[in-house]
């Protein structure tokens, strides 16, 4: 498959097998000139799949419309990893189009947690405060937008560890994070924030009761039966 991002067209729209929102919407912490940001997945057409000359893209792309859909293959990869923005996808309330292959999936969304998510939640973490961290060094005051979305993950990821399901609505935290984003938290507060979230992360890693790994072999056996009904249809 191509790797690069390819913009959506209509011809390929008609593939979209699940849409769903995401982002500030989806968080609970939307203002009024909030973007609306849909993701989801699509399956490529069998003759995409088995072409060497024009392989499918990975991921579909409509920057106007803030849209962004993966290759079915590339989407359930990325959730067996703990993609924390695929796994967003499948926890969402905020399901705009799920085919009947769609909501198979939705119904083992399960299958795609396991201890992974320490390393993925934390690691995107602990990437954007280092990221943070540098940039002090050449501008007076960080980013409180990264800041917020630093808090919002160490949280979700406490929040998968201790419970086994996604909390994507974060609207007991709107306080906080709002407060945070709009640079009311001086830095010394989120060095703090990052140091005891961390610490609840992996408290929360070494007492949880999800797997070690996730389920391969009921997600692959899901994509074969999406993959053969292509070829059946």
């Amino acid at each position: 498959m191509s790797g690069r991002p390819v913009e959506l067209d209509e011809s390929l729209r008609t593939r979209v097998i699940y849409a769903c929102i995401v982002g500030s919407r989806a968080y609970g912490l939307e203002r009024e000139t909030s973007d609306t940001d849909r993701r989801g997945c699509y399956a490529a057409p069998l003759e995409r799949l088995w072409s060497l000359e024009s392989p499918p893209p990975e991921q579909l792309e409509n920057a106007a419309t803030q849209e962004c859909y993966w290759e079915l293959g590339k989407f359930l990869r990325l959730g067996l990893k703990g993609n924390p923005n695929v796994l967003e996808c499948l926890y969402t309330p905020l399901v705009e189009r799920a085919t009947p292959i769609a909501q198979e999936m939705l119904g083992m969304r399960q299958a795609f947690l396991s201890k992974r998510c320490f390393q993925t939640y934390g690691g995107y973490a602990e990437d954007q405060f280092r990221k943070m961290r540098q940039s002090l060094g050449v501008k007076e005051a960080p980013n409180w937008k990264h800041a917020m979305h630093l808090v919002r993950l160490l949280l979700a990821g406490i929040h998968v560890l201790t419970k086994g399901e996604v909390a994507v609505c974060m609207r007991e935290h709107r306080e906080l994070l709002l407060a945070i984003k709009d640079g009311e938290r001086s830095w010394d507060e989120i060095v703090a924030l990052h140091t005891a979230l961390s610490q609840q992360l992996r408290e929360a890693f070494e007492t949880t009761d999800l797997p070690d790994e996730p389920d391969l072999p009921q997600v692959n056996a899901f994509y074969a039966r999406a993959r053969m009904q292509e070829v059946k249809a």
